[in-house]
């Protein structure tokens, strides 16, 4: 089975413990495979690029990327246990992620990250989850090169609102925010990145 196949399996099963997975994906072709080629390196700098997808066109989160010690970066490419501090568009509440992993080859490059603490609070703090979503959940960000072919995507994995003990005075805004806000907003916001990552869109000036 392919990976896009996979994917397609994947979307939108809800899990036994009352997640889901979803996932969002564009994809572009050229003319030939040196064109392509010579476009997926620029999908890989927008990948890494974190902090320039704020710049999306219309309306988009801000996203801020911290490095392991809760200091913001002036280098934009996440490195493992880097955190991302998310904007979103409203009167909502910060979010903040930690990147778990990073994989580049040849033909692919991604990242994922998970729901984290904010690293930049007292230690007291320690252990509440700054996010809607519950620690656990995942979003990799992920292009790919197959022939003339480029496709990104953002594959979320576990994505169950986060209104436990773990959430802290968040609770109570966690499950509109995840149930209502950002379920209307999430399509928007990853398909525009996906398109952005293949080329379809560029920053607004």
């Amino acid at each position: 089975m392919s990976f896009k196949k996979w994917l397609r399996k994947k979307k939108e099963i809800f899990l036994e413990d009352g997640t889901q997975n979803k996932t969002y994906s564009s994809e572009k072709e050229f003319p030939d495979k040196l064109e392509a080629t010579k476009e997926f390196e620029r999908s890989v700098e927008k990948l890494f690029n974190v902090n320039n997808w704020s710049n999306l066109p219309g309306i988009t989160s801000k996203f801020i990327l911290f490095d392991k010690g809760g200091k913001e970066k002036s280098e934009t490419i996440p490195r493992k246990n880097d955190f991302i501090k998310i904007l979103l568009p409203g009167p909502f509440p910060e979010n903040w992620v930690k990147v778990t992993d990073i994989q580049k080859g040849e033909s692919f490059a991604e990242f994922t990250v998970s729901p984290s603490t904010d690293p930049t609070e007292n230690k007291d703090d320690e252990g509440k989850i700054e996010h809607f979503f519950v620690d656990r959940a995942t979003s990799t960000f992920r292009v790919e090169l197959r022939d003339d072919v480029i496709t990104a995507w953002e594959i979320g994995k576990q994505e169950g609102i986060n209104d436990d003990e773990d959430a802290g005075d968040r609770e109570i805004i966690n499950y509109p925010l995840a149930a209502g806000g950002w379920a209307f907003a999430q399509k928007m916001q990853w398909k525009k990145l996906t398109d952005y990552l293949v080329h379809k869109t560029e920053l607004k000036e």
